[in-house]
């Protein structure tokens, strides 16, 4: 607010001071911010307005369900597994206007099965957000190691899960002009070495929800992408998990594929999630008010950055030529550096 008045001040004085055409253009562009701002501070009420979370069992969905939970909303969370633990401790802490509902967003049938329930319970009042949060990241690994089954799992998730439940749903939104929200990844528009499966599947995401932000706008609906850096919200597994990436990659393999890169360079690849893990952030509030904001704001953003230097990394990504972007992310993104066994300074020595 203290921005916008300093700048309507600063453009009277450049009325008083300047030609009366660009005292009038400055006064105005003041005037256009000052609007904008005020406009995205404009609040809905929540009025027990219902949405839709999916991938509520853990992490960020598990989050996100409890603070809107508190907010008032009524809440139906999307979870893995209904007879679960975190479906369970949602039970547990939430009012009774949650609901858990069983939906793996990969299998068609439970997602109409939620439909089904969501109906009954809405009835007229009807639905008024859908949050597509569910998601998994694979295992960090260069391109050419990730087996194409992770390829397919991580699209099927991420991006087809994510499309079915809002074809499934949307009938739902146009009626009560309501809000999509997609919770992509930073990754969609910053490449990132080791990401190959994850981050081509949250651009596919990322393009999806523009498309339909477009799309939806004559029926009133609108859509929002959130793109958060890098958080701590268990999408990346245990460490048994990563022990058994690590065994499907060595096992199919094809041999000179893996004569070239060594079985140690494989089995250091988890050092480079653990290196991810260690700079993430444990603190979810940026990220949920982003979503609350989404959800809330009378004209809320296209898209939202949410956490340490994200929304720059991806200003960087749209600007700056393509060699810069590759090498500050290189020396940004971890400091201990392996290479492949065929690339590793005593096997370059033999090979001249």
């Amino acid at each position: 607010m203290a921005v916008c008045l300093a700048l309507g001040l600063w453009a009277a004085v450049c009325l008083i001071s300047l030609s009366l055409f660009w005292g009038l253009a400055l006064f105005s562009l003041s005037c256009l911010l000052m609007y904008t701002y005020l406009s995205e501070q404009e609040w809905l009420p929540v009025d027990q307005k219902a949405v839709l979370v999916t991938g509520s069992d853990c992490g960020l969905g598990h989050a996100i369900c409890k603070h809107l939970d508190k907010m008032g909303f009524t809440v139906f969370a999307g979870v893995l597994n209904e007879q679960g633990s975190g479906a369970e401790e949602l039970r547990r802490s939430c009012s009774s206007r949650l609901s858990v509902l069983q939906m793996d967003v990969t299998k068609p049938e439970q997602v109409k099965e939620a439909h089904s329930k969501v109906v009954e319970k809405v009835q007229d009042k009807g639905l008024w957000a859908v949050i597509n949060n569910a998601g998994i990241f694979g295992f960090p690994a260069d391109g050419e190691l990730i087996p194409m089954n992770e390829y397919k799992q991580c699209m099927a998730v991420n991006f087809f899960g994510a499309v079915e439940v809002t074809k499934t749903f949307l009938p739902l939104l146009r009626r009560s002009k309501g809000r999509l929200v997609n919770i992509s990844s930073m990754g969609a528009g910053v490449p990132m070495e080791k990401m190959a499966s994850y981050s081509s599947t949250k651009a596919a995401l990322t393009m999806f929800s523009s498309v339909m932000r477009q799309e939806l706008s004559k029926w009133g609906v609108k859509v929002a992408v959130v793109q958060p850096g890098a958080f701590q919200t268990k999408i990346t597994g245990t460490s048994d998990m990563w022990e058994m990436h690590e065994k499907k990659i060595l096992e199919h393999l094809p041999r000179e594929v893996l004569a070239d890169y060594g079985e140690d360079y494989i089995l250091t690849l988890k050092h480079f999630l653990a290196h991810l893990l260690d700079t993430a952030s444990p603190d979810f509030s940026p990220l949920i008010l982003d979503v609350q904001h989404a959800l809330c704001a009378k004209h809320p953003a296209a898209f939202y950055s949410p956490g340490k230097r994200a929304f720059l990394w991806l200003c960087m990504a749209s600007i700056f030529p393509t060699g810069l972007n590759d090498y500050l992310w290189k020396t940004n993104a971890t400091k201990a550096r392996h290479m492949p066994r065929a690339l590793s300074l005593p096997n370059r020595n033999k090979a001249m």
